[in-house]
Formats: structure tokens, sequence, C-alpha cells
């Protein structure tokens, strides 16, 4: 079986001084580049999802801003291919699922951000398209969020939304525990 890591919307707007920092966001990019260099090293193959909003008036990761771009940490190599996907679905509307055929991917460990919102809907996703996704619990970072008058923090949220997708939608696992 061949796997892929999938990195989702690692963006500068998402850090300190960004437009729409997370909480976690830091400490998730350095289990990331602990990944990202494994399967560099590896050569197994990596590709990256950037979230680029239709609209010019979005509030972040407007279109040709530094906001947009994927962090600088991680910046993806000449042979690692950039998906810009417009909605939360990495697949939808994108050549995803082209890229993956084409590589003959069966497998995919994911990691990125927003876990309430991109990296929940992409790996339900990845399940209607019968991939099996291992899902990196450190490697993901979300933000706090309010419900009916109600303060949610970003440690609650991203908790809820491992829980919900674990087993029936991905295995989730620390980046520690990601096999070489």
């Amino acid at each position: 079986m061949m796997h892929a890591l999938l990195i989702i919307d690692i963006q500068n707007d998402y850090f300190p001084g960004g437009k729409f920092e997370l909480v976690g966001a830091v400490q998730a990019l350095e289990q990331v580049k602990a990944v990202l260099s494994r399967f560099r090293e590896k050569r197994a193959p990596v590709i990256f999802v950037q979230h680029i909003n239709a609209s010019p008036d979005a509030p972040f990761f407007v279109p040709n801003t530094f906001g947009a771009e994927i962090h600088p940490d991680i910046a993806p190599l000449s042979d690692e291919p950039v998906v810009v996907k417009h909605t939360p679905n990495s697949f939808f509307q994108t050549n995803l699922l082209e890229l993956l055929r084409a590589r003959k991917v069966s497998e995919l460990v994911v990691c990125g951000m927003m876990t309430h919102m991109c990296i929940d809907t992409t790996v339900r996703a990845a399940k209607d398209h019968g991939i099996p996704v291992t899902l990196l619990y450190d490697a993901c970072a979300t933000r706090d969020l309010t419900m009916m008058e109600r303060f949610l923090p970003a440690a609650v949220v991203h908790d809820a939304y491992m829980a919900g997708l674990n087993g029936t939608f991905a295995e989730i696992k620390l980046a520690s525990q990601l096999e070489a």
C-alpha cells in the first residue's frame, strides 16, 4: 500500500501575526515538520493543500497575499504538488483524487488546519472515496468557537472533532506514533 502525506492549509494567516490565528498552530507546525522530514527521507509522496478564498474581500487567505502562502518552514519542494481549493473539502472541485490515483496512493496520513473545518471535511470525504486515513492528532490545530452563547475552547473543539472521526473515518495517532 502506498501512503501519502496530505498537509492541509498550513498557511501564514493561521500563525501569530496572521489574520486568523489558531490556537496551537506553532506546536502543530513542529509536529508537521518532523513528519514531513520523515516522508521526504523515504521519498514518499507529499501533497500540500492550499485554501484560497474566492473573494478578495475575505477576512483571510486572500489571493496573492503573504497570509495565503504555505508556511515557509514547510515550503513544498518542486516535485510536491499543491492542490488549491476554495471550500473546506480538499477533494471538491480539485484534482486531489486524480493526483492520488496517478501516484497509486491507497492511504493518506493527514495533518493541518483547522481541525473542525477543513480537516474534518476532507477526512470524511476521503472515506467517501474509499481512502483510509491516519489523522495526526498533534499535527493539527483549530480555534476557540462559540455556540449558543457558550464558549468552546480550542482544546475541547479539537478533542470533540478528533473523537468523532476516530474509528469510523480515521485512525487517530500522535505524530510520534506514525510508523517509519
